[in-house]
Order: C-alpha cells, then sequence, then structure tokens
C-alpha cells in the first residue's frame, strides 16, 4: 500500500524560499486547499497537489500573470475537459503579457537612449569646463 506524500506549510515554504505567510495567503486565494489536522483544525497538510499547484503558481508570477489569471489556468487543468481549451486560453494570456513586455521593453529602450543622450553631454561639458580650468567667481 502506498503512502500519500504529504507536506508541513514549513516544508513548502522552505523548498520554495517563501514565507509561511505567503503560502497562507495562496491558500485564502483558493489556489492550495490543505487538509486540516489536529486539534481544532490547526495544522496544515499539503499534498503532492498543493505543492504542484504552489510550483505552477510560482512559475506563473515569474511569467508576471495574475494570481487570478494563474488560478484560472491551473483549475482549467484540475477539469477533465478537453486540453484544447485550456492551452487556446494559456495562449491567450502569454500572447497578453509577451505584448506587455515588449511594450514595456521599448519605453526601456528609449528611456536608455535619453540616457545616454544626457550622459554625453555631461561629460562633453565637463570636459569643456576642465578645459577651460577653473572659473573665477564674481
Amino acid at each position: 500500500m502506498a503512502t500519500l506524500q504529504t507536506y508541513t506549510i514549513s516544508d513548502l515554504a522552505r523548498e520554495f524560499d517563501l514565507t509561511t505567510r505567503a503560502i497562507r495567503f495562496y491558500e485564502d486565494m483558493g489556489l492550495l486547499q490543505p487538509q486540516r489536522e489536529g486539534p481544532g483544525g490547526r495544522n496544515r497538510v499539503y499534498s503532492s497537489r498543493d505543492r504542484t499547484r504552489l510550483k505552477l503558481t510560482l512559475r506563473a508570477k515569474r511569467l508576471g500573470l495574475s494570481l487570478t489569471e494563474a488560478k484560472d489556468i491551473i483549475e482549467m487543468y484540475d477539469s477533465p475537459r478537453d486540453t484544447g481549451p485550456q492551452l487556446r486560453k494559456f495562449l491567450t494570456v502569454l500572447a497578453g503579457h509577451k505584448r506587455q513586455l515588449e511594450e514595456q521593453m521599448a519605453d526601456l529602450v528609449a528611456n536608455l537612449d535619453e540616457v545616454r543622450v544626457h550622459e554625453k553631454e555631461a561629460r562633453a561639458l565637463l570636459a569643456k569646463a576642465e578645459k577651460a580650468g577653473p572659473t573665477a567667481k564674481p
């Protein structure tokens, strides 16, 4: 008889370098659904499914997805439906984030170009000032 792997909140916090508070927040958002054990259900017991959902949530965050978007996509994989609609939804979300990141990248490149112009002007002014020597004060 196989024993199912379970995890404490501390186990997951340590493995994923999170605070227990962050894990409880993900639970409050409905991303994790641990079993409760002990007096008054105070002890959270996380399953392998919870661990996988946490891993997927963190991956979605790195991709720039909101927690709501992450939850929607993760829940699609929990459903017994065909994967076609799930993958189309995922691709739509990814396309939107890709477009947003590309716009941010364009803004960053424009800002860097502007910084380079100001830097060049400041260096030229400094070189001119140093060449002229110390200036007399009125």
